[in-house]
């Protein structure tokens, strides 16, 4: 069962039965804090705009609409359908994660391709630091 506010968010609308997902647990807070913190709340979807490999790895580049006012940091987190990885070339609506096979092989990340949409998670930090500077 999804409310509306999960099928507006997210691609779970356009998954098929069958459709491959993966699920990243929280970080638990009763401990050392380590890695990114992901919550498990979708922000809003993006697209795969490319796939580049580079010696055994892959360079994966999205884009995504600016109406949430969502922004990626340099070396901030991001989820991308259930997985926490790290932003470089953080641009305006745009960004850049490397994947290493581990991760391709593990995760979903091997059944992407160019043109399709993700669920986005964008980084906490990121985002108290707008709301506390009234940017959205």
């Amino acid at each position: 069962t999804a409310i509306d506010e999960t099928l507006k968010k997210t691609n779970l609308g356009k998954l098929e039965v069958g459709s491959k997902v993966n699920l990243e647990r929280c970080m638990p807070a009763n401990g050392r804090f380590d890695g990114h913190i992901v919550q498990g709340h979708v922000d809003q979807i993006g697209r795969v705009t490319a796939i580049t490999p580079q010696d055994g790895s892959w360079l994966y580049d999205f884009e995504y609409e600016p109406e949430g006012q969502n922004i990626t940091v340099e070396k901030g987190s991001i989820c991308i359908n259930g997985t926490s990885l790290t932003v470089f070339n953080s641009g305006t609506n745009t960004f850049r994660v490397a994947i290493i096979p581990y991760t391709y092989e593990h995760t979903v990340f091997h059944t992407l391709e160019v043109g399709d949409i993700v669920n986005l998670e964008f980084d906490i930090v990121g985002k108290y630091i707008r709301k506390m500077m009234n940017l959205g």
